[in-house]
């Protein structure tokens, strides 16, 4: 045990590793457009996914078996969380910013209208719609989740992170389909742009909050946790919020007022 209240990391190979990682991803995404480098993006992504997997091992054993993650520093990592999310929400609010100037004025371009002309937009009572009432049910079994863990009911928690973990792969299928079957692409003017960044940049941080609840699911199942102390599956669900929250967004824009 520590005894200070200060969060002093052992020496970590997993930062530097992951920045060249990123960049050498990057690199190969551009190359991608043009070579079709399918084996060596795949083996990238690979790359970051072992990345992620053995630094998450490494802050687990920092809080479950070193006892490193004491009160005051269990304050300062909410407080770095929600700085996190705050610039996840900047991050979106330029792609909102993007929508509602083409939209408010569209130009000479787009002909003068929005959505530009021969674009046919989705309908936002189909695919769209379920997919809010998905988000929105999952949002309810993740706070059930934290309503059962503080309740120290291990079994109900479990079940609705379950729940909640199912209803996040859902919509990503749903959107998957609506991709595959959409009557434009990326390139069709600034509205494909617009919509396919958006909902895509969207669609990955579903992809990787479901991930970051199956982690914390997991951890469940070795009793990791407590219902004094469960600080991954606190961070966990306001990200799954946060996703909500900007989901409610973007339906409400791209899909029903910008259709």
């Amino acid at each position: 045990m520590k005894n200070h209240q200060f969060h002093l990391v052992d020496p970590s190979p997993w930062p530097i590793i992951i920045s060249f990682v990123i960049l050498n991803y990057t690199v190969m995404t551009l190359l991608f457009f043009n070579t079709k480098f399918y084996l060596p993006m795949s083996l990238t992504l690979f790359v970051i996914l072992w990345v992620m997997f053995i630094w998450w091992r490494d802050i687990q054993r920092e809080s479950t078996y070193q006892g490193n993650h004491t009160s005051s520093v269990v304050i300062s990592m909410k407080y770095g969380m929600i700085l996190f999310i705050t610039s996840e929400i900047l991050f979106f609010v330029s792609f909102f910013w993007s929508f509602f100037h083409h939209s408010l004025s569209p130009v000479h371009e787009l002909g003068l209208m929005w959505p530009p002309k021969n674009i046919h937009p989705f309908n936002p009572l189909n695919i769209p719609l379920m997919n809010t009432v998905i988000l929105l049910s999952s949002g309810i079994s993740v706070t059930w989740a934290h309503a059962s863990m503080c309740a120290n009911n291990w079994s109900m928690t479990k079940n609705s992170m379950m729940m909640t973990i199912g209803l996040g792969i859902y919509f990503s299928f749903l959107q998957f389909y609506e991709y595959f079957s959409s009557p434009f692409s990326i390139s069709d003017s600034v509205y494909g742009s617009t919509f396919f960044l958006t909902t895509g940049f969207h669609g990955i941080h579903v992809i990787i909050g479901t991930l970051f609840l199956t982690h914390v699911f997991l951890r469940l199942k070795n009793i990791n946790f407590s219902f004094k102390h469960h600080l991954g599956m606190e961070m966990s669900i306001w990200y799954w919020h946060f996703v909500d929250v900007v989901w409610l967004f973007l339906y409400m824009t791209i899909y029903w007022w910008g259709k």
